[in-house]
């Protein structure tokens, strides 16, 4: 029996799944952001992608974002003097161990196997739709992309509080931070509630998730900007002027933070190009795509892309995110994903192929699916031999059993079919 939805799945309260909230306006946070600067970024390209060129405009607020990558994300460096070190030592301590544990039991795992199965030839652009707050496992799936796009519902949230942010109120920011991100580590994935709570904090969480997969992974920030999409899908960068003008009002100036990008590059390897995170809130739905064409005007500028989607509520099954779904299968090459991926009833017809790793036998009860494409997957699963998968990739299934599906074009398998 077809389960259908009443309302718009993505802003109804199903499954755990949240809408999240606007953020409280911050205080006083007239920002310290440097005198805005020009540069120009290129993309390699390559046989699969489009070169992108975007001017660095706008203001920077790298200064805010090491201050809190080292004292929230416990990246490499000092933390602000204010800041009572004892605390932000408590802190990082335990993040650290966090890290560590992390590494071991899933990015250690996760990126070998994952390397075995990517083609040589994939372009350097990832789209991550429903990924906000997930760039570890975006880095861990393809550490070698030059741009990454992640969209959920959360903004990216203002930096600028990190310097009004009184010392007295740190030991239970990072308290928050730091439950939430340890949360993330042990479920391979960010729970929307968890994101919905992280944007009513004073430090923005969204953007501290990003620093500490930098931190994870190697890596460090080396700048921070934020821009709002042109009708025609180009970025607009926002100025420390027009962050002036809206300061007197607090729902214009939140927006004007809901999109960021991070430039971030490794700390080990200074051959290694600059990459980017652009993160934007937008609700993928139809009726939002159709009533504001920015975001799909944008992503068709990058060309053709490798994606993935892991734990996102099987939106992707749901006849209210059609339009997304159909950009993926344009515009996707290679996509890896839980059972919230694309279902076999649009990817088989589209001419791509579908490879299964671990076990499947329905799926989880996160938000609410269509029976048909329950029933499809796990066909899918029973069809193929079982290819063991020793991590979890977003959801388990309805048993608790880890799974991951590798959506391609065309029928040949990667790799033998024994698995990587």
């Amino acid at each position: 029996m077809k389960r259908t939805l009443s309302t718009n799945p993505w802003v109804a309260v199903v499954g755990g799944v949240l809408m999240a909230c606007a953020r409280a306006a911050p205080g006083d946070t007239r920002g310290t952001a440097t005198a805005p600067t020009i540069a120009t970024a290129t993309a390699t390209t390559t046989a699969t992608t489009t070169t992108t060129t975007i001017p660095l405009e706008g203001a920077d607020f790298i200064a805010q974002a090491r201050d809190l990558f080292q004292t929230a994300a416990c990246g490499p460096g000092e933390p602000p003097s204010r800041f009572d070190a004892g605390v932000v030592q408590r802190h990082c301590d335990d993040l650290r161990r966090a890290y560590a544990e992390y590494r071991k039991t899933w990015v250690d795992v996760a990126e070998p196997f994952l390397a075995a199965l990517r083609p040589k030839d994939l372009p350097d652009a990832v789209v991550y739709p429903f990924g906000g707050g997930d760039l570890t496992s975006a880095l861990a799936t393809f550490p070698d992309a030059l741009e990454i796009t992640t969209i959920s519902l959360e903004p990216a949230g203002d930096v600028r509080p990190i310097d009004k942010l009184a010392p007295n109120k740190l030991e239970k920011e990072l308290a928050i931070h730091r439950a939430h991100l340890e949360r993330l580590f042990k479920m391979a994935h960010s729970r929307t509630d968890n994101l919905e709570k992280e944007s009513l904090t004073e430090l923005p969480g969204e953007l501290l998730f990003a620093l500490g997969a930098l931190v994870v992974h190697g890596d460090e920030p080396v700048s921070l900007r934020y821009f709002r999409l042109r009708p025609d899908g180009s970025m607009a960068y926002v100025t420390q002027a027009e962050i002036d003008a809206a300061a007197r009002r607090p729902r214009a100036l939140r927006s004007l933070f809901d999109n960021a990008e991070l430039r971030f590059r490794s700390l080990s390897d200074a051959g290694k190009p600059v990459q980017v995170l652009r993160h934007v809130a937008f609700n993928l739905d139809d009726e939002h795509l159709a009533a504001d064409p920015s975001l799909l005007a944008h992503l068709n500028r990058t060309g053709k892309v490798a994606s993935m989607t892991k734990a996102a509520s099987h939106l992707l099954w749901n006849s209210h995110f059609g339009a997304i779904r159909r950009w993926l299968l344009a515009q996707t090459d290679w996509m890896a994903s839980d059972s919230t991926g694309i279902p076999p009833r649009y990817a088989q017809p589209a001419g791509f192929t579908q490879d299964t790793y671990g076990k499947f036998n329905g799926p989880a009860l996160f938000g609410l699916f269509d029976d048909r494409d329950a029933a499809d997957f796990k066909r899918l699963f029973a069809s193929q031999p079982v290819r063991e998968l020793p991590f979890r990739y977003g959801y388990p299934d309805k048993d608790g059993r880890s799974h991951l599906i590798i959506t391609h074009r065309g029928s040949e398998r990667p790799r033998p079919e024994a698995g990587p």
